[in-house]
């Protein structure tokens, strides 16, 4: 028998704030979080300069050399975001956490840049000092998985997910399985990314970046005509689902339920997607529980700018929902996260969900005429009573993933 998974904490670090009440602020003031980003001018073959990050915050006390020393920042990211999410959920000190009964699923597209540029100076140098016992730790591909079960003690599963776009929404798919199959109870679930120029110049050499560096807040434009690419971001997002009765019977606070998950593999080709994969992880989904392609109400696209990807995105979506859905791009207000875009556009479906409004996609003036005639969002945002929203996204390697929200009454 198959359980039922609901949605019983959520928190994040994105661009766009540190919780749901700057977020949203940020949201319906259409303001972007893209900026330019001095820092990176050294790198002279570089064309993009431009950049979302997270605010500056504080480290509470309890994050303390000791327990730090095996993070990152993207481990820090990961492990906060994780906190905000306990905590909503009441479970900051829960003998659930350390019985067995919690699992983890966190992933990034790979571990901290700065520790891996310590590594690989012994290839270019012969010299090891830069290194030490924490390095690998560091830029290990489960770093953020590692340092969210350690850091809260949690020695249910483990499931990291390093695959790149994709890694935030895998995990929250993962988790969502291991529960409805009942083998945890609650799972941590989320992704993490820690900007670097780095990540910034694998998107440049593949020609993909926003290159408006002279007007950071006009880009990046999903959808639109004159989109000239995508611009990187980080941060992290964190959901803890339970299994509904284990929620109930604590008398938790329900967010929302998830009712579906999809996710498959183009298996045609590494960066370029392919639109009939992508609507079949949609109809998975949908399959799940046997929902009609027309009860989506809205869907988060994975809307990354690009000239490829909002093309077939588009086409995609129509396909597998048939009708004209409502549909708007996160990504417009703060980049590409990467690894943690999954899990942060999750959060923040959820929580428009629950408030029967939803974020337009910014910098869309002229809708692409190769892209699906779908309804975007754009404008002031929509206020709709919506009860499924589906969130989707897909990652390098053709990983595609789809996630069904419904709304809890």
């Amino acid at each position: 028998m198959t359980k039922r998974v609901v949605v019983t904490g959520m928190g994040g670090l994105s661009p766009l704030g540190l919780n749901w009440d700057e977020v949203e602020g940020n949201l319906r003031a259409r303001r972007s979080a893209v900026r330019h980003m001095p820092e990176w001018d050294i790198v002279e073959d570089l064309n993009t300069r431009l950049g979302a990050t997270v605010p500056e915050f504080d480290l509470p006390a309890q994050y303390s050399r000791k327990r730090t020393r095996s993070m990152g920042r993207i481990g820090i990211l990961a492990t906060r975001s994780a906190e905000f999410a306990l905590e909503g959920a009441g479970l900051i000190g829960d003998p659930v956490l350390s019985d067995g009964r919690t699992g983890v699923a966190f992933g990034s597209s790979s571990g901290s840049p700065p520790a891996l540029a310590d590594l690989g100076k012994i290839l270019l140098t012969n010299d090891m000092g830069s290194m030490n016992a924490n390095t690998y730790i560091q830029i290990m591909p489960h770093t953020t998985a590692v340092n969210v079960s350690v850091f809260f003690g949690i020695c249910g599963r483990l499931l990291p997910t390093s695959s790149a776009c994709t890694s935030g929404s895998l995990a929250i798919g993962m988790a969502y399985e291991a529960i409805r199959h009942g083998q945890q109870t609650v799972m941590v679930a989320g992704g993490a990314e820690e900007i670097s120029v780095s990540q910034a110049a694998v998107f440049d050499t593949l020609f993909a970046t926003s290159t408006l560096n002279d007007t950071p807040t006009e880009t990046p434009k999903p959808f639109d005509a004159t989109r000239d690419g995508m611009v990187v971001g980080e941060g992290a997002g964190t959901l803890v689902l339970e299994e509904l009765e284990h929620a109930q019977a604590r008398g938790a606070t329900i967010h929302a339920e998830i009712t579906g998950f999809g996710t498959n593999s183009d298996g045609n080709h590494v960066t370029q997607p392919t639109a009939k994969t992508m609507a079949a992880a949609m109809r998975a989904a949908l399959d799940v529980e046997g929902l009609s392609p027309s009860g989506i109400g809205y869907v988060n696209a994975h809307g990354t700018a690009t000239d490829l990807g909002d093309v077939a995105e588009s086409e995609a979506t129509l396909d597998a929902l048939g009708h004209a859905v409502p549909i708007s791009s996160l990504k417009s207000y703060m980049g590409h996260t990467l690894g943690a875009c999954g899990s942060l556009e999750a959060w923040m479906t959820v929580e428009m969900l629950k408030r029967d409004w939803f974020a337009p996609t910014i910098n869309l003036a002229e809708i692409d005429p190769r892209c699906a005639e779908l309804d975007y969002i754009v404008g002031d945002g929509r206020d709709m009573n919506v009860e499924y929203a589906m969130n989707n996204n897909f990652a390098f390697g053709g990983v595609n993933t789809s996630l069904i929200f419904r709304r809890w009454t």
